[in-house]
């Protein structure tokens, strides 16, 4: 599915994209096109993007195409989703340490429709840190 939403192909038009946007989340997945984790979010996030464009555009980038942003963002996952709005980095609080990005597939629609309504919400009231109303710590338990 990863065809069908919008992928950005240098740093630069990452940087556009994040800056130019004023008055949406812009969510940017970053990973390998090929990767089975990041077939499973690519679904999920088109599934989404139509129910979200309103208040949420997103975007695709290859780690590999645009290494640029894998040492600033720490990216060293196969698969990481963060989000941005007004050229700020939106942090979200799942529960799992990591705030900085989601780094796991979402499998469930409804479920990223949630995190970016979150996310929205809490950006627009100028927070930078939101608190997810699922707790992901307990997600793998061994």
């Amino acid at each position: 599915m990863a065809y069908f939403l919008p992928h950005l192909r240098t740093a630069y038009a990452v940087d556009q994209a994040i800056q130019k946007e004023t008055d949406k989340v812009v969510a940017v997945r970053f990973g390998s096109d090929a990767d089975p984790e990041c077939m499973l979010m690519d679904e999920t996030l088109y599934k989404a993007a139509e129910l979200v464009k309103n208040f949420c555009v997103v975007y695709l980038v290859d780690k590999r195409e645009v290494p640029e942003f894998t040492q600033m963002y720490e990216l060293y996952e196969d698969c990481a989703l963060m989000f941005f709005f007004r050229n700020k980095h939106i942090m979200v609080d799942c529960g799992t340490g990591n705030n900085n990005k989601i780094t796991w597939a979402l499998k469930e629609t409804q479920e990223f429709i949630d995190i970016v309504e979150i996310v929205y919400r809490g950006a627009v009231k100028g927070k930078g840190l939101v608190t997810s109303t699922h707790d992901y710590s307990t997600k793998y338990k061994y």
